[in-house]
């Protein structure tokens, strides 16, 4: 015996198909807004005044940032334009996720004549380092520097 389909059985698998695609795509999108902090800056109109000033600074300096992650230590290596290492004046760091808060510290990170390294143990994935450095003369220099971990177990 076979049964035959009807409208109203086509029109039924129409609404549990789009009824379940809603249903994930409302609980992606209310996860994603729970965990997303979603500030860079607290007024960004104040802060675009000023950015093209600070930008030209902050590449005046010319330099750049690489960041490690080896065992439990943290190494964030910040060095001139010939390639030689900087020691800064002062080094606000905050170390976390890309998509959220609850995992950001603030490692202590000190200068050993090459690069900045601090303790941390971190998880395999994906991590930010949001710093802020300043140059000797006052210039500050921020920037957020990616950081992959790679998981060691294998």
């Amino acid at each position: 015996m076979t049964r035959e389909l009807k409208g109203r059985h086509v029109a039924m698998i129409f609404g549990v198909a789009f009824s379940v695609i809603i249903a994930v795509n409302l609980t992606l999108a209310f996860s994603a807004v729970k965990t997303f902090p979603g500030l860079e800056v607290k007024n960004s109109y104040v802060a675009s005044q000023q950015f093209d000033e600070n930008r030209t600074a902050q590449q005046a300096l010319g330099w750049t940032v690489r960041a490690s992650a080896l065992g439990d230590k943290v190494t964030l290596s910040i060095t001139d334009n010939t390639g030689k290492p900087v020691e800064v004046s002062s080094l606000d760091a905050t170390l976390g996720r890309a998509t959220h808060v609850r995992d950001d510290q603030r490692p202590d990170f000190v200068f050993d004549g090459d690069a900045y390294v601090a303790a941390a143990a971190l998880a395999p994935g994906n991590w930010n380092i949001r710093m802020v450095a300043r140059n000797a003369d006052g210039t500050e220099f921020r920037q957020r520097v990616i950081l992959q971990v790679e998981d060691d177990r294998s």
